[in-house]
């Protein structure tokens, strides 16, 4: 009975080492910085594009469906989302020396900036983009309008559309000061 049980934990635990070694993928390159890449990776999609959101509208999305934001905070330029606040809103960053693509219109307005802890990030007339990382999946906009507090700093975050930034209206979670 116990030759049974650990050639079964042996079976099972190859399963889990195949699995996890197949998500990895085949590794062509150290991809540590965060950068947007489509899904497959051959054929790369643009950085930013355009998708319908119902009840939204038309909103900027990265090459995996996820919803773009901006901080209020951050028009003037100043990077201040940062450790606490990046690991809920992700920076949209890509390796050094890259350019950010978008169909149409949108790629004159997009550019790249440093970000403090050394990436470029992508900006939409001049402000810096975000992931949310409660949107439950592509296409999904959950943080338009959502205010929270990193640090004591206070922060609004808009969704990204083709025109500039919703207006929406703010929706401020109390306790969330991470």
């Amino acid at each position: 009975m116990t030759h049974i049980r650990t050639t079964t934990a042996l079976a099972a635990l190859a399963v889990v080492a195949a699995l996890v070694l197949g998500a990895c993928g085949g590794g062509d390159g150290d991809d540590s910085s965060g950068a947007a890449s489509a899904p497959g990776g051959a054929d790369a999609a643009e950085t930013v594009s355009v998708m319908s959101v119902d009840g939204v509208g038309d909103v900027l999305v990265d090459s995996e469906g996820a919803a773009l934001y901006a901080a209020d905070e951050e028009i003037g330029g100043e990077v201040v989302c940062t450790e606490a606040c990046a690991a809920i809103w992700i920076p949209l960053t890509l390796p050094a020396g890259d350019g950010p693509t978008a169909d149409g219109d949108l790629e004159s307005d997009l550019g790249v900036v440093e970000r403090p802890d050394g990436p470029e990030q992508v900006t939409f007339d001049g402000r810096r983009l975000y992931r949310f990382a409660d949107d439950p999946g592509p296409g999904e906009v959950r943080g338009d309008g959502f205010a929270d507090t990193f640090g004591g700093q206070l922060f609004t975050w808009h969704v990204a559309s083709p025109t500039g930034f919703s207006g929406g209206s703010t929706s401020t979670v109390v306790g969330f000061d991470y």
